[in-house]
């Protein structure tokens, strides 16, 4: 734990259980609302076709393309409905720096 600790710059073992909570909370959420949203805009699985390569895999392509925006959504609001806006704020930047999305970020 106090490596852990270290490594992400926090002072208690609290904060790591919110910030594994909040990392468990958005990952759930962000599968859950992609279906939702697709379906909002008219994509469902059944508009796709039947063949798995190019109908389920296509939908399950774009899915996880929108899983991806929505999970950063996500972890930023549940950090702050949490506490951990800071945490998890320097962590989203971090992630988008490595990313290569350094300048965006500046």
């Amino acid at each position: 734990m106090e490596k852990l600790k270290r490594r992400w710059g926090i002072s208690s073992n609290g904060q790591i259980l919110l910030i594994i909570l909040v990392f468990g909370i958005t990952g759930s959420s962000a599968v859950y609302a992609a279906k939702p949203v697709l379906e909002l805009v008219g994509l469902t699985r059944a508009s796709f076709s039947t063949e798995f390569l190019w109908g389920g895999l296509g939908y399950y392509f774009l899915r996880f393309l929108l899983i991806f925006p929505i999970y950063q959504v996500l972890l930023i609001t549940y950090g702050w409905l949490f506490g951990q806006f800071k945490f998890f704020w320097n962590f989203e930047k971090n992630m988008f720096s490595k990313m290569g999305f350094a300048k965006i970020l500046k």
